[in-house]
Protein backbone atom coordinates (compact mmCIF):
# COMPACT_ATOMS: atom_id res chain seq x y z
CA UNK A 1 0.00 0.00 0.00
CA UNK A 2 1.59 3.32 -0.98
CA UNK A 3 2.47 5.47 1.26
CA UNK A 4 0.77 9.46 0.86
CA UNK A 5 3.87 11.74 1.09
CA UNK A 6 4.05 14.67 3.57
CA UNK A 7 2.74 17.90 2.57
CA UNK A 8 4.72 20.90 2.25
CA UNK A 9 3.74 23.99 3.07
CA UNK A 10 6.17 25.86 0.90
CA UNK A 11 4.75 24.32 -1.97
CA UNK A 12 1.41 24.89 -1.69
CA UNK A 13 0.28 27.70 -4.02
CA UNK A 14 -3.10 28.86 -3.67
CA UNK A 15 -4.14 29.94 -7.83
CA UNK A 16 -7.07 31.03 -9.14
CA UNK A 17 -9.76 28.93 -11.54
CA UNK A 18 -7.71 30.66 -14.84
CA UNK A 19 -4.44 29.58 -13.41
CA UNK A 20 -3.19 33.10 -11.97
CA UNK A 21 -2.00 33.29 -8.49
CA UNK A 22 -3.68 34.99 -6.07
CA UNK A 23 -2.43 38.37 -5.50
CA UNK A 24 -2.72 38.31 -1.97
CA UNK A 25 0.41 35.47 -1.99
CA UNK A 26 2.36 36.63 -3.87
CA UNK A 27 4.26 38.87 -1.94
CA UNK A 28 4.63 36.38 0.72
CA UNK A 29 6.21 33.76 -1.98
CA UNK A 30 8.85 36.72 -3.39
CA UNK A 31 9.46 37.38 0.50
CA UNK A 32 10.00 33.41 1.15
CA UNK A 33 11.85 33.43 -2.62
CA UNK A 34 13.98 36.16 -1.79
CA UNK A 35 15.24 34.29 1.66
CA UNK A 36 16.13 31.30 0.86
CA UNK A 37 18.36 32.48 -2.04
CA UNK A 38 22.29 33.68 -1.71
CA UNK A 39 22.57 37.29 -0.77
CA UNK A 40 24.66 38.30 -3.12
CA UNK A 41 22.00 37.44 -5.97
CA UNK A 42 20.83 41.19 -5.03
CA UNK A 43 17.00 40.06 -4.55
CA UNK A 44 16.52 43.79 -3.23
CA UNK A 45 16.67 44.92 -6.65
CA UNK A 46 14.21 42.14 -8.19
CA UNK A 47 10.80 40.65 -8.37
CA UNK A 48 9.52 37.44 -9.50
CA UNK A 49 6.14 37.62 -11.18
CA UNK A 50 4.04 34.75 -12.37
CA UNK A 51 1.73 34.45 -15.57
CA UNK A 52 -1.23 31.97 -16.67
CA UNK A 53 -0.53 28.56 -17.69
CA UNK A 54 -1.87 29.48 -21.64
CA UNK A 55 1.05 32.29 -21.37
CA UNK A 56 4.18 31.48 -23.58
CA UNK A 57 6.17 33.70 -20.62
CA UNK A 58 6.66 31.55 -17.82
CA UNK A 59 9.12 32.38 -14.63
CA UNK A 60 10.25 35.53 -15.77
CA UNK A 61 12.03 37.77 -13.35
CA UNK A 62 12.02 40.99 -13.77
CA UNK A 63 14.61 44.04 -12.70
CA UNK A 64 13.10 46.66 -10.47
CA UNK A 65 12.89 47.74 -7.04
CA UNK A 66 10.89 45.46 -5.16
CA UNK A 67 7.46 46.58 -3.80
CA UNK A 68 7.84 47.75 -0.13
CA UNK A 69 11.60 47.77 -0.07
CA UNK A 70 14.28 49.84 0.58
CA UNK A 71 15.27 51.84 -2.13
CA UNK A 72 18.14 50.27 -4.50
CA UNK A 73 21.90 50.99 -3.65
CA UNK A 74 23.91 52.53 -5.93
CA UNK A 75 26.76 50.17 -7.77
CA UNK A 76 29.75 50.93 -9.98
CA UNK A 77 32.67 49.31 -11.44
CA UNK A 78 35.80 48.96 -8.36
CA UNK A 79 38.50 50.98 -9.61
CA UNK A 80 42.01 49.62 -7.96
CA UNK A 81 44.85 51.86 -7.66
CA UNK A 82 47.73 51.65 -10.01
CA UNK A 83 49.98 51.25 -7.62
CA UNK A 84 49.24 48.76 -4.58
CA UNK A 85 52.03 48.20 -2.46
CA UNK A 86 52.32 44.44 -1.56
CA UNK A 87 54.89 43.90 1.39
CA UNK A 88 55.69 40.22 0.19
CA UNK A 89 56.71 41.94 -3.21
CA UNK A 90 59.06 44.50 -1.49
CA UNK A 91 60.71 41.67 0.91
CA UNK A 92 61.06 39.41 -2.09
CA UNK A 93 62.91 42.22 -4.01
CA UNK A 94 64.97 42.86 -1.13
CA UNK A 95 66.01 39.46 -1.41
CA UNK A 96 66.77 39.31 -4.38
CA UNK A 97 68.48 42.46 -4.68
CA UNK A 98 70.84 40.81 -1.48
CA UNK A 99 71.30 37.53 -3.00
CA UNK A 100 72.98 39.37 -6.54
CA UNK A 101 75.05 41.09 -4.20
CA UNK A 102 76.17 38.69 -2.56
CA UNK A 103 77.13 36.59 -5.77
CA UNK A 104 78.57 39.56 -7.11
CA UNK A 105 81.18 40.17 -3.58
CA UNK A 106 81.59 36.18 -3.53
CA UNK A 107 82.55 36.27 -6.61
CA UNK A 108 84.80 39.30 -6.72
CA UNK A 109 86.53 37.60 -3.38
CA UNK A 110 86.77 34.20 -5.13
CA UNK A 111 88.60 35.52 -8.30
CA UNK A 112 90.76 38.13 -6.25
CA UNK A 113 92.25 34.72 -4.32
CA UNK A 114 92.19 32.60 -7.50
CA UNK A 115 95.01 35.51 -9.00
CA UNK A 116 92.19 36.33 -11.86
CA UNK A 117 90.79 39.27 -10.52
CA UNK A 118 91.84 42.65 -9.97
CA UNK A 119 91.27 44.48 -6.48
CA UNK A 120 91.47 48.75 -5.32
CA UNK A 121 94.55 49.14 -2.79
CA UNK A 122 95.13 52.13 -0.86
CA UNK A 123 98.61 51.42 -0.06
CA UNK A 124 99.19 54.00 2.98
CA UNK A 125 95.64 53.25 4.22
CA UNK A 126 96.25 49.58 4.30
CA UNK A 127 99.95 49.79 5.86
CA UNK A 128 98.07 52.17 9.04
CA UNK A 129 95.89 49.48 8.78
CA UNK A 130 98.02 46.54 9.49
CA UNK A 131 99.65 48.12 11.92
CA UNK A 132 96.55 48.51 13.85
CA UNK A 133 96.35 45.02 13.66
CA UNK A 134 99.27 44.12 14.99
CA UNK A 135 99.47 46.71 17.99
CA UNK A 136 96.02 45.35 18.57
CA UNK A 137 97.82 41.84 19.23
CA UNK A 138 100.62 43.27 21.41
CA UNK A 139 98.14 45.13 23.57
CA UNK A 140 95.76 41.96 24.14
CA UNK A 141 99.20 40.25 25.15
CA UNK A 142 99.97 43.34 27.70
CA UNK A 143 96.67 43.20 29.36
CA UNK A 144 96.69 39.50 29.64
CA UNK A 145 100.15 39.77 31.51
CA UNK A 146 99.28 42.52 33.33
CA UNK A 147 95.85 40.30 34.52
CA UNK A 148 98.02 38.09 35.35
CA UNK A 149 100.24 40.06 37.74
CA UNK A 150 97.35 41.55 39.33
CA UNK A 151 95.55 37.75 39.99
CA UNK A 152 99.35 36.98 41.58
CA UNK A 153 99.92 40.20 44.00
CA UNK A 154 96.14 40.38 45.35
CA UNK A 155 96.91 36.25 46.25
CA UNK A 156 100.32 37.56 47.85
CA UNK A 157 98.61 40.63 49.56
CA UNK A 158 96.15 38.43 50.62
CA UNK A 159 99.00 35.62 52.26
CA UNK A 160 101.09 38.68 53.70
CA UNK A 161 97.52 39.96 56.03
CA UNK A 162 97.34 36.25 57.16
CA UNK A 163 100.84 36.16 58.01
CA UNK A 164 100.78 39.46 59.74
CA UNK A 165 97.45 38.43 61.77
CA UNK A 166 98.92 35.17 62.87
CA UNK A 167 102.20 36.79 64.20
CA UNK A 168 100.15 39.32 65.99
CA UNK A 169 98.51 36.63 67.44
CA UNK A 170 101.68 34.84 68.81
CA UNK A 171 103.30 38.17 69.76
CA UNK A 172 100.03 37.99 72.06
CA UNK A 173 100.75 34.64 73.55
CA UNK A 174 104.23 34.27 73.47
CA UNK A 175 105.82 36.31 76.06
CA UNK A 176 109.85 35.69 75.65
CA UNK A 177 109.36 36.47 71.62
CA UNK A 178 106.18 39.22 72.07
CA UNK A 179 108.61 41.95 70.30
CA UNK A 180 110.09 39.79 67.72
CA UNK A 181 106.32 38.35 66.36
CA UNK A 182 105.57 41.93 67.28
CA UNK A 183 108.08 43.35 64.14
CA UNK A 184 107.11 40.71 61.84
CA UNK A 185 103.23 41.57 62.07
CA UNK A 186 103.93 45.14 61.63
CA UNK A 187 105.97 44.57 58.25
CA UNK A 188 103.38 42.04 56.79
CA UNK A 189 100.53 44.20 57.53
CA UNK A 190 102.60 47.49 55.92
CA UNK A 191 103.92 45.25 53.20
CA UNK A 192 99.84 44.12 52.41
CA UNK A 193 98.63 47.68 52.65
CA UNK A 194 101.45 48.78 50.07
CA UNK A 195 100.63 45.54 48.01
CA UNK A 196 96.88 46.53 48.20
CA UNK A 197 97.68 50.19 46.79
CA UNK A 198 100.00 48.78 44.25
CA UNK A 199 97.05 46.67 43.21
CA UNK A 200 95.03 49.44 42.86
CA UNK A 201 97.97 50.78 40.49
CA UNK A 202 98.12 47.87 38.33
CA UNK A 203 93.86 47.27 38.25
CA UNK A 204 93.70 51.12 37.13
CA UNK A 205 96.37 50.33 34.32
CA UNK A 206 94.57 47.05 33.04
CA UNK A 207 91.00 48.94 33.11
CA UNK A 208 92.43 51.70 30.85
CA UNK A 209 94.28 49.58 28.49
CA UNK A 210 90.71 47.35 28.62
CA UNK A 211 88.94 50.05 27.35
CA UNK A 212 91.61 51.30 25.06
CA UNK A 213 91.73 47.80 23.28
CA UNK A 214 88.13 46.19 23.45
CA UNK A 215 85.94 49.04 22.64
CA UNK A 216 88.24 52.00 21.21
CA UNK A 217 90.32 49.95 18.87
CA UNK A 218 87.45 47.50 18.30
CA UNK A 219 85.33 50.33 17.09
CA UNK A 220 87.67 51.32 14.41
CA UNK A 221 88.22 47.75 13.27
CA UNK A 222 84.20 47.38 12.76
CA UNK A 223 84.35 50.67 10.53
CA UNK A 224 87.85 48.58 8.65
CA UNK A 225 85.30 45.95 8.13
CA UNK A 226 82.76 48.31 6.55
CA UNK A 227 85.23 50.04 4.49
CA UNK A 228 86.98 46.28 3.06
CA UNK A 229 82.99 45.06 2.03
CA UNK A 230 82.74 48.47 0.38
CA UNK A 231 85.48 47.61 -1.31
CA UNK A 232 84.88 44.14 -2.45
CA UNK A 233 81.63 45.62 -4.05
CA UNK A 234 83.45 48.49 -5.55
CA UNK A 235 85.37 46.18 -7.29
CA UNK A 236 82.52 43.62 -8.11
CA UNK A 237 80.53 46.12 -10.13
CA UNK A 238 83.88 47.35 -11.18
CA UNK A 239 84.57 44.47 -13.04
CA UNK A 240 81.17 43.99 -14.13
CA UNK A 241 80.58 47.30 -15.93
CA UNK A 242 84.36 46.32 -17.25
CA UNK A 243 83.51 43.19 -19.20
CA UNK A 244 79.94 44.60 -20.25
CA UNK A 245 82.48 47.76 -22.16
CA UNK A 246 84.33 45.14 -23.76
CA UNK A 247 81.29 43.19 -25.12
CA UNK A 248 79.16 44.45 -28.26
CA UNK A 249 76.58 47.63 -27.71
CA UNK A 250 73.46 47.70 -29.41
CA UNK A 251 70.00 48.29 -28.42
CA UNK A 252 69.94 45.24 -26.32
CA UNK A 253 73.30 45.65 -24.27
CA UNK A 254 72.69 49.37 -23.50
CA UNK A 255 69.93 48.86 -21.11
CA UNK A 256 72.26 47.01 -18.98
CA UNK A 257 75.40 49.35 -19.41
CA UNK A 258 74.11 52.07 -18.24
CA UNK A 259 72.18 50.09 -15.04
CA UNK A 260 75.37 48.78 -14.28
CA UNK A 261 77.39 52.22 -14.67
CA UNK A 262 74.71 53.44 -12.57
CA UNK A 263 75.51 50.84 -9.94
CA UNK A 264 79.06 51.18 -9.76
CA UNK A 265 78.93 55.02 -9.36
CA UNK A 266 76.64 54.43 -6.24
CA UNK A 267 79.19 51.39 -4.96
CA UNK A 268 82.31 53.98 -5.62
CA UNK A 269 80.76 56.92 -3.44
CA UNK A 270 80.22 54.16 -0.88
CA UNK A 271 83.42 53.31 -0.91
CA UNK A 272 84.84 56.99 -1.14
CA UNK A 273 83.00 57.36 2.05
CA UNK A 274 84.33 54.62 4.05
CA UNK A 275 87.40 55.15 2.79
CA UNK A 276 87.83 58.75 4.55
CA UNK A 277 85.85 57.59 7.49
CA UNK A 278 88.38 54.98 8.07
CA UNK A 279 91.66 57.70 7.44
CA UNK A 280 89.60 60.10 10.55
CA UNK A 281 89.09 57.37 12.62
CA UNK A 282 92.84 55.99 12.54
CA UNK A 283 94.00 59.32 13.10
CA UNK A 284 92.16 60.59 16.01
CA UNK A 285 92.57 56.81 17.07
CA UNK A 286 96.67 57.53 17.13
CA UNK A 287 96.44 60.26 19.10
CA UNK A 288 93.94 59.30 22.15
CA UNK A 289 96.43 56.30 21.83
CA UNK A 290 99.14 58.03 22.48
CA UNK A 291 97.75 60.21 25.43
CA UNK A 292 96.23 57.09 27.49
CA UNK A 293 99.38 55.42 27.07
CA UNK A 294 100.99 57.85 28.16
CA UNK A 295 99.47 58.43 31.50
CA UNK A 296 99.03 54.43 32.09
CA UNK A 297 103.04 53.65 31.74
CA UNK A 298 103.90 56.18 33.63
CA UNK A 299 101.88 55.62 36.53
CA UNK A 300 102.79 52.17 36.23
CA UNK A 301 106.22 52.35 36.36
CA UNK A 302 105.96 55.28 39.33
CA UNK A 303 104.01 52.58 41.54
CA UNK A 304 106.13 49.68 40.62
CA UNK A 305 109.15 51.57 41.73
CA UNK A 306 107.88 53.10 44.66
CA UNK A 307 106.45 49.51 45.80
CA UNK A 308 109.56 48.03 45.77
CA UNK A 309 111.66 50.62 47.02
CA UNK A 310 109.52 50.46 50.26
CA UNK A 311 108.85 53.96 49.27
CA UNK A 312 105.41 54.49 50.72
CA UNK A 313 104.50 58.26 50.54
CA UNK A 314 106.10 58.04 46.74
CA UNK A 315 103.31 55.28 46.27
CA UNK A 316 100.53 56.99 47.91
CA UNK A 317 101.48 60.49 45.98
CA UNK A 318 101.34 58.24 42.71
CA UNK A 319 97.72 57.18 43.31
CA UNK A 320 96.51 60.75 44.04
CA UNK A 321 98.65 62.17 40.88
CA UNK A 322 96.05 59.74 39.01
CA UNK A 323 93.32 60.66 40.78
CA UNK A 324 92.90 56.74 41.88
CA UNK A 325 91.09 55.81 44.85
CA UNK A 326 91.17 53.07 46.68
CA UNK A 327 88.14 50.59 47.76
CA UNK A 328 88.23 50.07 51.18
CA UNK A 329 88.05 46.11 52.29
CA UNK A 330 84.43 45.72 52.93
CA UNK A 331 83.28 48.96 51.64
CA UNK A 332 80.66 47.63 49.95
CA UNK A 333 78.90 45.40 52.41
CA UNK A 334 76.09 46.79 54.01
CA UNK A 335 76.15 47.58 57.43
CA UNK A 336 74.00 45.77 60.07
CA UNK A 337 71.30 48.01 59.86
CA UNK A 338 70.53 47.39 56.17
CA UNK A 339 70.55 44.02 57.07
CA UNK A 340 67.86 44.21 59.45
Amino acid sequence: MAQESPKNSAAEIPVTSNGQLEDSHEHSFNRDLKCSLPVGLGLSETRITSHGFDSTKEGIVEAGPFPGGRAPQKSGPVVLADEVKNPAMEKLELVRKWSLNTYKCTRQIISEKLGRGSRTVDLELEAQIDILRDNKKKYENILKLAQTLSTQLFQMVHTQRQLGDAFADLSLKSLELHEEFGYNADTQKLLAKNGETLLGAINFFIASVNTLVNKTIEDTLLTVKQYESARVEYDAYRTDLEELNLGPRDASTLPKIEQSQQLFQVHKEKYDKMRNDVSIKLKFLEENKVKVLHNQLVLFHNAIAAYFAGNQKQLEQTLKQFHIKLKTPGADAPSWLEEQ
